[in-house]
């Protein structure tokens, strides 16, 4: 007798294959690419999930270089999703010159993107969901969190801009991270008005430690009662401000996860979704702990995964982030398990599929106030600008040259988050696009003095965030970004013994452990941090220059094994 997990791993192949036959795999040139194609999709089952997650606000089309450098712990380095360029294209069978290529991989991104164009866009991706609804007319729609933060406007109106066009795309139900950046009272006064559930089973109230928000909304789809979870990100006060937020604890709270699926599962759900901001190394080892869960929608980490990944009986979905993709997961539910699936992780070319013109009306109108704004160029790039990357990206160094030059200081610290588009060679700068890459609650630029053994310990303490062998110990992002500032990573030494060899570029001299060194950094999490605001910073900083040009840094020495 065949085991339901063989039926998953068969739902698996078939899944690969419709994505082979769906037309994005071995296409040559842009002019291949259609619509129809792009959205094909053979129906399955009775039970359809579409997954957004990690939009950061970007209403319109952008370029997004995906990560060079996605190395993971040791446990699962070299395993998906830390898998960039050539490895990811041939673990998946993805030719190196297709549509697909360019829209995960770093590689050749320059030049596919000239042939394939920019990504996303809510009217585009409006689009996509209402051409899956019109096939499967119930489809519950979920999105994964970071939505109201990262951009001009989300910053301007307090995220109302993107409250308004999710509310217009028909959410059911969301989670969070950044959205509790706008404050706590502020998440409260949109909640109370969400015509969806705002699901957070982590989060508490540490006086009377209650739930704060709902922790799962039970739906009843294709005859089927459908349990969705919400998980928070759990590090939320630690990687974020949380006197923004004050009197609100998170965490992964594994216990309670447990206590929620059985809950559910008492109350006749058949299956149970996790619609999550943990990451996805958090989460592949929540559900190897959790039992009872099916699938795992996961967001924070901004993976994008073309196939579901399969740990024991649970399927793991990644869908990107910037609006560039759209999951579309087709269910066969049966006796109250779930028994195979079809998925497609479908790409938005803003090329080529047409956009939604309800939703381009509206993304126009919340634009309005702001667009001379907005579209005011500051300046032109020689070279490509990108963020994405473990250790360093092209924009977070121009960030750091503006820190130094702007604020007269020797090094400079920017921090190591993963949202913010991408500019091509030879693109104008506009103001939205240094608030693409820097918008945010607490922008504040920082010019303080501190010694190297203090740079030496927030390094170690960074490193070992992003590489403590525990997921359940990683609380952030990437590694913080520096300008003035070389080391070497031992990334698999143990804590406080992987940083090195910091040298001070200007001087080449090692950096004095007892020496004070002139920071500046923003985006500190300490309440009252005074300073300039960082789009400012840069904004001046690119007007002086007229055009800029980052070479690729070689000044980081990075060490496996």
């Amino acid at each position: 007798m065949i085991s339901r997990r063989e039926f998953l791993q068969a739902s698996l192949a078939a899944s690969a294959l419709l994505g082979v036959q769906g037309g994005w795999s071995r296409v040559a040139a842009q002019q291949s690419l259609h619509q129809d194609d792009l959205l094909r999709f053979d129906t399955f089952g009775n039970v359809s999930l579409i997954h957004i997650t990690d939009i950061h606000a970007q209403l319109k089309p952008v370029w997004f270089r995906e990560a060079s450098v996605k190395l993971g712990a040791a446990p699962v380095r070299g395993q998906p999703p830390h898998l960039v360029g050539q490895d990811f294209l041939a673990h998946y069978g993805l030719d190196a010159t297709s549509a697909m290529a360019h829209a995960l991989t770093h590689d050749d991104f320059v030049a596919l993107g000239r042939a394939y164009g920019r990504m996303g866009g809510m009217d585009r991706v409006a689009t996509v969901v209402n051409a899956i609804r019109a096939d499967r007319p119930d489809a519950l729609l979920l999105d994964g969190g970071d939505t109201w933060h990262g951009s001009m406007t989300a910053l301007r109106s307090n995220g109302q801009d993107m409250v308004n066009v999710m509310n217009a795309m028909g959410v059911d139900a969301m989670t969070s991270h950044w959205e509790f950046t706008l404050g706590a009272d502020r998440v409260d006064e949109i909640v109370s008005d969400l015509p969806f559930a705002f699901l957070g089973q982590n989060i508490f109230d540490t006086d009377w430690n209650e739930p704060v928000y709902d922790p799962y909304r039970l739906f009843e789809r294709g005859g089927v009662r459908v349990a969705v979870i919400g998980q928070a990100f759990p590090y939320t006060p630690i990687a974020n401000p949380s006197w923004m937020f004050p009197g609100l604890s998170f965490g992964i709270r594994e216990q309670r996860m447990q206590e929620m699926v059985d809950e559910v599962r008492g109350q006749g759900a058949d299956l149970v979704v996790v619609l999550s901001h943990n990451g996805f190394d958090v989460d592949r080892q929540m559900v190897a702990r959790v039992q009872g869960i099916d699938i795992v929608l996961t967001g924070h980490t901004h993976d994008a995964l073309p196939e579901p990944l399969l740990v024991g009986e649970t399927l793991l979905i990644a869908s990107g982030s910037n609006g560039k993709f759209v999951t579309r997961l087709d269910l066969d539910v049966r006796d109250g398990r779930m028994m195979g699936f079809r998925h497609k992780l479908i790409p938005v070319f803003a090329d080529v599929i047409e956009p939604d013109a309800d939703m381009a009306a509206l993304i126009d109108a919340e634009r309005a106030p702001y667009l001379d704004e907005l579209t005011e160029v500051v300046g032109h790039t020689d070279s490509l600008l990108y963020r994405r990357g473990n250790f360093n990206g092209t924009w977070d160094d121009l960030i750091c040259n503006a820190l130094m030059q702007e604020r007269d200081a020797e090094i400079a610290l920017s921090p190591g988050v993963r949202w913010g588009p991408s500019l091509m060679p030879g693109d104008a700068i506009t103001r939205e696009d240094i608030y693409n890459i820097t918008a945010m609650s607490y922008g504040q630029v920082y010019r303080r003095e501190m010694t190297g053994a203090e740079l030496h310990g927030a390094l170690e303490d960074i490193a070992e965030n992003l590489f403590h062998p525990d997921p359940y110990f990683q609380q952030g992002g990437d590694m913080v970004r520096v300008g003035g500032l070389g080391y070497r990573i031992a990334v698999d030494a143990p804590m406080g013994e992987r940083i090195s060899d910091m040298v001070h570029l200007a001087s080449g001299a090692p950096v004095e452990m007892d020496r004070a060194y002139v920071v500046a950094g923003w985006a500190s999490v300490n309440e009252g941090t005074e300073g300039p605001q960082i789009w400012d910073v840069v904004e001046s900083y690119i007007r002086q220059q007229g055009r800029v040009s980052v070479p690729e840094s070689t000044t980081i020495k990075v060490v496996t094994g």
